[in-house]
């Protein structure tokens, strides 16, 4: 049998000492320190200016004309709470909405997307609870606890004027 030995160690050749550059001409790394001569790599800073930089010719995505439509400024992004993590933070007979859910720790009193409510876990304290979406399994369990599920009303252009 091997005999253990508890010191680990990297193999042979795993760790390089790193190239000492700029250290005279007999260092074999000297003078223009390994990066040629003259030359946009010569220089210090970044060799390449930007993501997407072709040499000064126009890039690829400025030759090419811009088209179509992009659904990604409308799109609704939201904030995912699970049953069990509800079970875990609040009491029975509390409501569960946006206020309630920035106070306990939740959300951030800044967010601004939407909160919905997915089902996982088990729940058995009644809740009531007042949120922009929910998911039948979550909605099912929620109920089947005893509390109940309300779909908070949007605020539209025409309320707040």
């Amino acid at each position: 049998m091997a005999e253990y030995n508890p010191i680990l160690s990297a193999p042979q050749g795993a760790n390089k000492k790193p190239k000492r550059v700029g250290r005279g001409s007999s260092s074999g790394l000297g003078t223009t320190a390994g990066k040629g001569n003259k030359g946009q790599q010569s220089r210090t800073g970044s060799s390449v200016p930007y993501v997407g930089f072709e040499g000064g010719q126009m890039p690829l995505y400025r030759r090419i004309a811009r088209k179509g439509f992009s659904n990604y400024p409308f799109k609704k992004e939201f904030v995912c709470i699970n049953v069990n993590q509800l079970e875990a933070k609040f009491n029975d007979g509390e409501t569960v909405d946006r206020t309630s859910l920035i106070a306990k720790g939740f959300i951030s009193s800044k967010a601004t997307e939407l909160i919905k409510v997915l089902g996982d876990g088990d729940i058995t304290k009644k809740l009531t609870v007042v949120v922009d979406k929910v998911s039948e399994s979550a909605k099912a369990k929620i109920e089947k606890a005893g509390g109940t599920v309300t779909i908070a009303e949007k605020k539209s252009a025409e309320s707040d004027k």
